[in-house]
């Protein structure tokens, strides 16, 4: 009885066996033909992008990297982080592929042995009331605002508002907050009227393209958990260029003469996030690092 089975399947299957191999590799050609249209990683197709009333491209939105810059520029394996003892993987930091353009940041040689002492200290917390406070700890340890271009690439998302005058960008981490001047008039002169975290900036469309020239910055930012900081004269031109409705390639030429031999450049993409009703939440850290900050002069409240 099993043997007649058998053969009664082996007699029904046959015809389709030798029918699918009459007909070969066409479900083979259409894969193939359907994986040419699809354009290899940092590639896109030809878009134009949605206008404002003003017939501006639209930026609107809320947009997030997934890159891992925030920890290092450039490429970086996984390390453990602070407190592995305590932390274990909670705490630790993944490896990446770095933003840099070429790789490598051109300091000049007194500059990076400043980097390196930043990286040594970047958990070394100074409780002074004057600017030695700033001069080691990583200051998105200590919860201040992260200048840019590292506010873009930090992992948190944040909001794109366009008018025709004006296009804010507020951002997630310790409710850092920009306005990009889009206008020159009286109210809003070319020059920082002081430095502050997150610099000045006015800004100009080159065909699609957002410009966005910076200046104005405190010496207290880093670019990275790595020590990579800059001065005072810190000078960034940063470019938003809408490629899909999903993504926006991103890039920032940094010039700093007193600590780097030539201009440098980070890029990467910046994607929209599409939950449905998606919002920033409220991230303010201050109230994290309170204790790690003042130490003995922390009061704790809840008690």
């Amino acid at each position: 009885m099993k043997v007649t089975v058998l053969v009664l399947l082996v007699a029904v299957c046959a015809p389709i066996v030798v029918q699918a191999q009459s007909t070969p590799q066409q479900p083979l050609a259409r894969t193939a033909s359907a994986a040419a249209k699809i354009p290899a990683p940092g590639e896109f197709p030809p878009y134009k992008p949605p206008r404002t009333a003003d017939g501006k491209p639209d930026f609107n939105g809320i947009w997030q990297s997934f890159v891992t810059a925030d920890i290092d520029v450039r490429d970086h394996d996984a390390q453990p982080g602070p407190h592995p003892d305590v932390m274990g993987a909670y705490g630790a930091w993944p490896g990446g592929q770095g933003i840099v353009e070429g790789g490598e940041i051109p300091y000049k040689p007194e500059a990076l042995a400043q980097k390196k002492a930043n990286a040594e200290k970047r958990m070394v917390i100074n409780i002074t009331s004057d600017d030695r406070r700033h001069e080691t700890g990583d200051p998105e340890l200590k919860c201040y605002r992260p200048g840019i271009p590292r506010a873009n690439y930090e992992p948190f998302p944040f909001q794109i508002i366009q008018s025709t005058d004006n296009i804010v960008m507020v951002y997630e981490f310790e409710h850092a907050l920009r306005t990009i001047y889009m206008k020159e008039d009286k109210e809003t002169p070319k020059d920082p009227p002081a430095d502050s975290w997150m610099g000045w900036s006015h800004g100009h469309f080159e065909g699609d393209t957002l410009v966005i020239d910076s200046t104005g910055f405190v010496p207290y930012t880093w670019f990275d958990r790595a020590g990579d900081y800059h001065s005072d004269a810190l000078h960034v031109v940063e470019r938003y260029n809408l490629v899909s409705p999903y993504h926006i390639m991103y890039e920032a030429t940094i010039e700093d003469p007193n600590v780097f031999t030539r201009p440098w450049k980070v890029s990467f993409p910046l994607y929209r996030r599409m939950e449905k009703n998606i919002q920033l939440v409220d991230f303010d850290c201050v109230e994290f690092v309170e204790k790690m900050l003042y130490g003995p002069y922390y009061k704790n409240s809840s008690k």
